[in-house]
């Protein structure tokens, strides 16, 4: 428990910013874990690493690590990490991300870095809510979500995360949650070492904002909706589409190696001046 301790602390920055501003019982500060665990077994410098983040909750992740980090504002990160990624093809860019901050205002660049297939990896954090600026529902929110904007219950369809992500040209798309912490930690170091634009979003409770509104008395029940209620994707695909009514499949969705944009642009860039 130690040697993980010390790990965790050899990539935080020690500053005012601690301690930090989860909740308790957020999974947020188990995706920052899962984060580092998987830079360290890849063997990244952390010089060579970019973290880009909006805002909410999840983008204090670029706050907290020790890393090169950019906090940009509302919905923009995917827009200033292509600007990154494009300027300097050999850094690793990552981006972090809610699920208000990815979908809604965010929603649009989302669709076109993946259309793009440009070389960023991205971590979805979905807590059905906003967490941070006062627990509106979010375009993930599932319908009849009570909260601070819907007391009835919200009445739109929400969006599928891997499903925008794949239908808009992802290379790499998977999900897992803070409850599978061994499986996050294979999802986010497989996503870092595939090229093009790679998603990951995870499933991770917000008890404060969400589910105490939402018939969860506690935090853990919320981590127990996700034992019960999710399953690994090879066996959800083996069950016949009325048996798979209430479960979430978790792993990779789509793995295809394509190169990403710099990439190809680099390829030109190379092509042209060949023609001169």
């Amino acid at each position: 428990m130690a040697q993980v301790t010390q790990l965790i602390h050899d990539y935080l920055r020690h500053n005012k910013k601690f301690p930090h501003v989860y909740c308790a019982g957020c999974g947020h500060g188990i995706v920052l874990g899962s984060l580092i665990r998987s830079v360290h077994s890849l063997g990244y410098a952390k010089d060579d690493i970019v973290l880009v983040a909006g805002i909410g909750c999840s983008g204090r992740m670029a706050v907290y690590v020790d890393f090169n980090t950019v906090h940009t504002t509302h919905g923009r990160a995917l827009t200033f990490a292509t600007g990154i990624k494009m300027a300097n093809p050999n850094l690793k860019v990552i981006v972090v991300m809610g699920d208000g901050d990815a979908m809604s205002i965010g929603g649009n660049h989302l669709i076109h870095a993946a259309r793009r297939n440009i070389g960023l990896t991205t971590l979805v954090l979905n807590n059905n809510i906003y967490g941070m600026t006062g627990g509106q529902y979010s375009p993930t929110s599932p319908e009849g979500t009570v909260s601070a904007t819907s007391p009835f219950g919200q009445l739109e369809r929400s969006f599928d995360i891997v499903d925008m992500a794949m239908a808009s040209g992802a290379s790499y798309v998977a999900r897992g949650t803070v409850l599978h912490a061994t499986m996050l930690d294979g999802l986010i170091s497989d996503a870092l070492e595939k090229p093009g634009f790679n998603l990951v979003e995870i499933l991770t409770p917000c008890h404060t904002q969400y589910g105490r509104k939402n018939k969860f008395k506690t935090v853990v029940d919320m981590y127990q909706w996700y034992k019960k209620n999710t399953m690994k994707l090879d066996r959800y695909r083996q069950l016949k589409p009325e048996e798979q009514a209430g479960f979430t499949p978790i792993g990779v969705f789509r793995d295809e190696m394509r190169p990403g944009l710099e990439v190809r642009y680099e390829e030109l860039r190379n092509k042209l001046q060949e023609q001169r």
